[in-house]
């Protein structure tokens, strides 16, 4: 469901179960080109890690997609493009993320993923999308924010193809 104040650089939407997270994933994944960077914002269980999942899956991974919470990236190379699945999660400063020398995993061919981009603000680059998660009594609602013209452009094709879950 879009809010009734839809604008061109933001969206929400209305995820009834993790089924319908999962088919945003499906939806945003042909959406996605080299060099995007996608910042994953809420809670625990919110539905990060599950939306990632699903976009990986539609992408063509077919082995485990697991968080990335110790590890801090989680990479998938599919079809010659590089996917980066980051958790900031256990950052105390944001410096830790230059530290541990992530930026060089932010380049031209590849997707980066990140969740709790803000444990890194001021260090990452900027984001193309930022996506934040919230409960919603039982379900969930995403915003979906536009930060670069690529962005945009994938929340036009979202807007075009998104289809709510079946009743």
């Amino acid at each position: 469901m879009h809010s009734p104040d839809d604008n061109q650089s933001a969206l929400r939407l209305h995820l009834p179960d993790a089924a319908a997270t999962a088919r945003l994933g499906g939806a945003l994944a042909p959406l996605l080109e080299p060099g995007m960077v996608v910042a994953l914002d809420g809670d625990l269980g919110a539905g990060k890690t599950t939306l990632v999942r699903a976009l990986l899956r539609a992408r063509g991974h077919c082995g485990p997609v697991k968080s990335p919470t110790y590890a801090l990236v989680e990479i998938y190379v599919i079809s010659r493009i590089y996917f980066y699945h980051f958790d900031f999660y256990r950052f105390n400063f944001p410096e830790e993320f230059l530290d541990a020398g992530l930026g060089e995993y932010f380049r031209d061919d590849a997707v980066c993923l990140v969740e709790w981009p803000q444990n890194a603000a001021g260090y990452m680059p900027a984001a193309d999308l930022v996506l934040r998660l919230r409960f919603a009594q039982r379900a969930r609602e995403v915003d979906i924010v536009a930060g670069s013209e690529e962005g945009r452009e994938c929340l036009r094709a979202l807007r075009s193809g998104w289809l709510p879950a079946a009743g």
